[in-house]
């Protein structure tokens, strides 16, 4: 009889990448080449760069949607792939560039499915600054979204998956282009999340074009070509990118907009 498979504990953050490249199926053109980081337990990364440098393609392997080709992500020194899905959906909120929600309520959709008290659900939306919001749809928590959220406009849908990604207070919060579809008001609402799930100690890897939201990171990665071009805390790199040496590629790519 085989024995049961040993529960690892809750995760408390640390993120590393150790080597990793990673090229699509059927292709022999890496998009990301030898990429290794560390980021520390309560760190918030902002990862920036031109279109086309693999910012999207990063996440997506860091959050385990995408298996690399060499090297290892690893969540508090396991594998990321060992974790069983399950267990590992606990401890990881993520907020894709292209926002999926599915043909339920709002309620549904925040909470993932999961039997939950409601209040857990309130507290994802208030968190992600949207729970006034939901209060004035027509059935409030219970409002249908219809398939792909089509009955909410793409501000709302953002802050809706950015309720369901800090939903059940995750040790690891990763946000594709939060902001891609929020106005002034939304912005906002999506730094002061950004900051609560700083001082609850959670681990926050956000891919931005804006300044206001790469305003709060600890550290910037800067990514060209599938390559780290630049790590290190914010005001370094940012300093490093306005120097009148910096050559083209990288001093535009503060502005790049996400792309693979």
């Amino acid at each position: 009889m085989r024995a049961a498979r040993l529960e690892l504990p809750r995760p408390v953050g640390h993120v590393s990448v150790e080597g990793l490249t990673y090229a699509p199926p059927r292709s022999n053109k890496p998009i990301l080449k030898s990429v290794s980081i560390r980021i520390e337990p309560g760190e918030v990364i902002g990862i920036i760069g031109p279109s086309g440098a693999g910012k999207s393609t990063l996440v997506r392997n860091i959050v385990g949607v995408l298996r690399p080709n060499a090297g290892t992500v690893r969540l508090d020194g396991a594998d990321i792939g060992t974790w069983p899905r399950a267990e590992l959906g606990q401890y990881i909120g993520y907020l894709p560039q292209d926002v999926e929600l599915f043909a339920d309520s709002v309620h549904a959709n925040i909470s993932r499915f999961q039997l939950t008290r409601g209040e857990n659900v309130v507290r994802a939306a208030q968190m992600a600054g949207v729970h006034d919001m939901v209060l004035r749809l027509a059935d409030g928590y219970e409002t249908q979204v219809g398939e792909g959220g089509m009955t909410l406009s793409g501000g709302y849908r953002q802050r809706i998956g950015l309720a369901r990604a800090v939903f059940g207070n995750p040790s690891l919060v990763v946000l594709d282009e939060p902001s891609s579809n929020l106005d002034a008001e939304g912005e906002a609402a999506l730094s002061e999340c950004i900051l609560k799930l700083k001082q609850n100690k959670v681990t926050v890897i956000l891919v931005s074009h804006r300044p206001s939201t790469v305003a709060v990171v600890d550290k910037i990665l800067l990514l060209i070509d599938g390559v780290v071009e630049a790590y290190g805390p914010r005001a370094e790199i940012l300093a490093r990118l306005s120097a009148p040496r910096s050559v083209p590629a990288v001093a535009s790519a503060a502005a790049g907009r996400s792309g693979a």
